[in-house]
């Protein structure tokens, strides 16, 4: 598939009413058969406003359709995504890697130092994703206590903790 027909662009407060449901449907398909998933559990219309609201939640569209998007919140010297999705009729084309791209070029343009992630080590689309994308699995997470506290709010809302894993990109 041609991965020059989508185009990229800061999302908007608008944005917030479609994101929960590619959420919904990126997860649906990704998560197929796994039962300690649900993929029903979305952040809300809100919770996406209110990160948009804080400047660096990005969406990519093929024609009118937004066909994906990455919200991502400052913490300090670090840009936190918190969620990458691309709808299942849009996937591989290259379009989840621009988007994180984008991220990298906005978090190192704003004076981030790093981005940072959680996700699941396990399945190919998530930590090998972004480890080729340039991210690193901490290990140490005594010397990350917001990626560590953010781990542990995954266990504690029903998430695997030997599957989750955080991430981060310092930015040269």
């Amino acid at each position: 598939m041609s991965t020059t027909n989508w185009s990229l662009r800061l999302a908007r407060a608008a944005d917030a009413d479609v994101m929960p449901g590619i959420e919904q449907a990126a997860a649906t398909k990704a998560f197929a058969g796994e039962a300690s998933i649900d993929p029903a559990r979305t952040r809300s219309h809100e919770d996406y406003a209110r990160l948009i609201r804080k400047g660096h939640c990005l969406v990519a569209h093929v024609g009118e359709a937004m066909a994906g998007f990455l919200a991502a919140q400052p913490f300090s010297r670090e840009l936190h995504i918190w969620e990458m999705d691309v709808a299942p009729a849009f996937q591989r084309r290259g379009i989840g890697s621009g988007l994180v791209r984008a991220a990298m070029i906005d978090a190192r343009n704003t004076g981030f130092k790093a981005l940072t992630l959680t996700t699941f080590r396990d399945l190919a689309w998530n930590a090998p994703f972004y480890a080729r994308l340039g991210f690193d699995e901490v290990t140490a997470l005594d010397a990350h206590p917001r990626l560590a506290g953010e781990l542990a709010n995954e266990v504690d809302d029903g998430l695997p903790a030997d599957r989750r894993c955080a991430m981060i990109c310092f930015l040269d």
